[in-house]
């Protein structure tokens, strides 16, 4: 199973869903071997103004876990889980007229992640999904998220995997369609340019170079879009309305392995061209607001099984 930074530019607690991008490595695996992993993971995003007037911040925790199974040399199948709350404070946010738009918001969901090599480079992989988007009080009835990524990943060379995928993701009423590029370059000894975490409903899996001086340490910088949706409770200025965040998170990343299975990840990041958004119950454009370069910093820590 390839070593995945499942943080997912969590420094701005944006991933809803930790769906697989599945690579040719995945194929290594024997026949009948099960592999599992499991996560953590802590962000504060600090405080920072609304164009309009006002200010805001968030915290967010991640709980996730995977477990993957080769059930032949070509066909593998995995299943993954994941939970993401985030608590909001906001400021008098005068384009939501002085009145916070969201306070807690909670994406439960799981993925199916199927991986078929129709020959040893190359590898098509399929990963439909399900879950939730919604604030506390909203409930989940109508705060569906659900689609599919689909990847086709070739091996060049040992240090070289290229691929491309595509995502249609059906988001609170409303359905996105994302390419991206699958990319794992060694580069040489040291250095590798990779996605540095995992596709799913709030975008593509952006781009990140690392330097790995030893087997202990690593660094690394990258950068993403995202934009995800959730339904919102009937208390705010938009009652049973869509809530929206769309930004780039830009990153620095320092990993130190624990030992061959276990990691930490701390991460350090600012989110850039940030917008917030809220639709009413009508699917109306209720109000917006952008917002400046938000700084944010987060830890994860990671087991492989």
């Amino acid at each position: 199973m390839p070593h995945r930074h499942h943080f997912s530019i969590a420094v701005v607690g944006a991933f809803l869903f930790g769906a697989a991008t599945p690579t040719a490595h995945a194929q290594k695996a024997k026949p009948g071997e099960i592999s599992a992993a499991t996560s953590i993971t802590g962000v504060n995003t600090f405080n920072t103004d609304l164009d309009s007037g006002g200010d805001f911040h968030w915290a967010t925790g991640i709980v996730g876990g995977s477990l993957t199974r080769q059930f032949t040399p070509q066909f593998s199948a995995g299943i993954a889980l994941r939970y993401d709350f985030q608590d909001w404070k906001f400021g008098s946010p005068s384009a939501f007229g002085g009145q916070a738009p969201w306070k807690y918001l909670n994406a439960p969901n799981i993925a199916v992640d199927l991986n078929y090599a129709f020959q040893p480079d190359l590898l098509i992989g399929v990963t439909p999904m399900v879950g939730w988007g919604y604030e506390s009080g909203a409930g989940s009835g109508n705060a569906l998220i659900y689609g599919a990524i689909a990847t086709a990943t070739k091996v060049f060379s040992p240090s070289l995997v290229l691929g491309i995928g595509a995502g249609v993701i059906r988001q609170v009423d409303e359905t996105k369609v994302f390419p991206f590029l699958i990319i794992k370059w060694q580069i040489d000894e040291h250095w590798r340019l990779a996605n540095p975490f995992d596709a799913g409903p709030a975008g593509g899996a952006g781009v990140e170079l690392a330097y790995a001086p030893d087997d202990l340490w690593e660094f690394a910088i990258g950068g993403a879009y995202r934009s995800y949706r959730f339904r919102l409770n009937d208390s705010g200025p938009a009652p049973g309305g869509v809530g929206e965040n769309r930004f780039a998170p830009l990153f620095a990343r320092v990993t130190r392995n624990l030992g061959p299975r276990t990691r930490i990840d701390l991460y350090a990041g600012v989110c850039v061209l940030g917008r917030l958004s809220v639709d009413d119950a009508s699917s109306n454009g209720f109000a917006q607001d952008d917002y400046k370069t938000a700084p944010a910093i987060g830890i994860t820590l990671a087991h492989r099984y």
